[in-house]
């Protein structure tokens, strides 16, 4: 079943009876945020700009689903849409909502609408927990422990989508951005704390919440991903039992611990294997499994081929991209 606190595929309007298309100026306000990103990519690919943190995307086709991990951050799309999968959730966004992940997920995500005439345009904003913290100062800090999925989805308010254009539009003044880009990012931040999904939001920047917990679990568990895992040091380190630990775990995560360690060793197995041509029992050992027997039936399970298979599958993709 989903996750409760997620919102799926929006369309309609939210619940208060907002229209998601927000009316004339929203629909003009996506449109100005698809004609700067298209004018600041130009071609397929995701783009640094001089506006810290912030990248820019582009896509002129659909794909497959791809396996990475999502680090902290803010998309709002300008045009065509996206479906994340976590664990047994599933979420959908695109123009007028906004996707946010508050610590690293292994994910699974699919382009489902982008063309060559109306590409996949967003505007991805890496999250700074302080930052977070900052814009709270003062705001009242509810949901302050319970833990909260590290992801959803919300309507994207004319008053959030004002706020991205005129960031965006700073990279047409790169002497204004030292100056107005702190205070245009500040602005966003407060306008998703202000959302339905404020209080999931807030967790990201609160040291005693359950999420900012999580997300030290999480920190080390991706430093240390080659190594043995201890349930009891991980649960020490977030001050919790075991039990609990689990608990809240899945509740952020939608996976177990084990079950997120095995998704960062097998998507690192894949990089090496692809990165630096590795037989699979060596990017077996490389990522902390000692069986490689189990490595290639879990990596098979996740990718969908054993690792041989698909390391050629993904280069003969490569080439035909090129080509």
């Amino acid at each position: 079943m989903p996750h409760p606190q997620f919102t799926s595929a929006l369309s309609g309007a939210d619940q208060d009876g907002h229209s998601f298309d927000g009316g004339h100026k929203s629909v003009d306000q996506l449109a100005e945020l698809g004609r700067l990103i298209e004018r600041h990519t130009g071609r397929d690919g995701m783009f640094g700009t001089s506006v810290p943190s912030l990248h820019l995307i582009r896509s002129s086709k659909t794909t497959l689903p791809v396996n990475t991990v999502y680090e902290p951050a803010i998309v709002i799309v300008a045009r065509g849409s996206k479906i994340v999968m976590l664990g047994e959730d599933s979420f959908t966004y695109g123009p007028s909502s906004h996707f946010v992940v508050s610590v690293d997920l292994p994910v699974t995500s699919r382009l489902i609408q982008a063309s060559p005439e109306a590409p996949y345009l967003c505007m991805r904003l890496g999250l700074n927990p302080a930052q977070v913290l900052e814009m709270m100062q003062g705001a009242d800090a509810e949901d302050g422990r319970e833990a909260k999925r590290g992801a959803f989805v919300d309507w994207t308010s004319p008053e959030l989508l004002d706020a991205a254009v005129r960031l965006v539009r700073l990279l047409d003044t790169p002497g204004d951005i030292p100056h107005l880009a702190p205070l245009v990012v500040r602005e966003i931040y407060y306008r998703i704390m202000k959302g339905s999904q404020g209080g999931a939001f807030k967790q990201l920047a609160l040291a005693g919440s359950g999420t900012s917990r999580i997300a030290r679990v999480i920190a080390r568990i991706k430093l240390d991903y080659a190594q043995p895992l201890h349930i009891d040091e991980l649960a020490r380190m977030a001050h919790m039992g075991p039990s609990s630990l689990h608990r809240h775990f899945k509740e952020v995560t939608a996976l177990s611990p084990l079950q997120y360690l095995k998704r960062i060793r097998l998507q690192e197995a894949r990089r090496l294997l692809l990165a630096e041509s590795l037989d699979a029992a060596d990017a077996a050992y490389r990522v902390g499994y000692e069986s490689a027997t189990q490595f290639s039936r879990e990596y098979a399970r996740l990718f969908g081929l054993p690792p041989i298979s698909d390391i050629k599958r993904l280069r003969e993709e490569t080439v035909q991209e090129i080509d």
